[in-house]
């Protein structure tokens, strides 16, 4: 399996590599018959949650997953301002999912981006203020500065189970928790606007544990 993990892996990078040389910056998707389609997209957040990209190329998807084709304010939106089916009440165009911006932000501090997947836990936790605290299935992908509020989608289910488990998610990558052997381990990176975040009574191998995390306010 390790040896089928890193030929995956120097593939991918070789394809990158390829479409660097050629000045693309931009993320390839496949249609059916198998060409590949120039769009940027937040599927480069999952790359990041996977680990298939090399540290050396991380900074750029990062660069591009917090830059404003992608990030709204709110979250990272499906596909980017500008691309050609861009819509942002388009369901996989332009919408922002909060499930799939817990997995961006998870990539992204995995590769040790903490202030940038802050940056995303903020917006959705905004969000979710808007949404009575129950996170729909998805929201517009306008730009915050513009409609001061996010626009709900049309037909998203609310509750929905995906985005259910986003704020779960979102708490474990700003407190840093990962289970090691017996224990659980907290590496806390606390966005400013959050101040302090405090978990009691987890449970798991090691009993039960806290975790706390305050915000370093020199972060910005």
């Amino acid at each position: 399996m390790a040896s089928a993990c890193g030929l995956s892996r120097f593939g991918f990078s070789n394809g990158l590599r390829e479409r660097h040389s050629t000045g693309s910056t931009s993320t390839a998707t496949s249609c059916g018959d198998g060409r590949q389609v120039d769009a940027l997209s937040s599927n480069i957040g999952h790359l990041l949650w996977s680990g298939i990209v090399d540290e050396s190329r991380a900074g750029k998807i990062a660069e591009h997953l917090l830059g404003p084709r992608l990030f709204s304010g709110w979250g990272v939106r499906t596909l980017a301002e500008g691309e050609g089916r861009y819509n942002p009440i388009g369901y996989h165009v332009g919408t922002v999912w909060p499930f799939d911006n817990a997995f961006i932000a998870w990539g992204l501090r995995r590769y040790g981006f903490t202030e940038e997947a802050g940056r995303i836990a903020e917006g959705i936790v905004d969000a979710a203020e808007y949404f009575g605290g129950r996170l729909p299935e998805a929201f517009g992908g306008y730009d915050r500065e513009l409609t001061r509020y996010p626009v709900l989608y049309p037909t998203a289910c609310s509750p929905q189970a995906w985005s259910t488990g986003t704020p779960l998610l979102l708490l474990r990558i700003m407190l840093g928790m990962e289970p090691r052997g017996e224990h659980l381990v907290a590496r806390p990176a606390v966005p400013p606007s959050m101040g302090r975040i405090e978990l009691l009574g987890i449970p798991g191998r090691w009993g039960r544990a806290g975790a706390l995390g305050r915000a370093r306010l020199d972060r910005r």
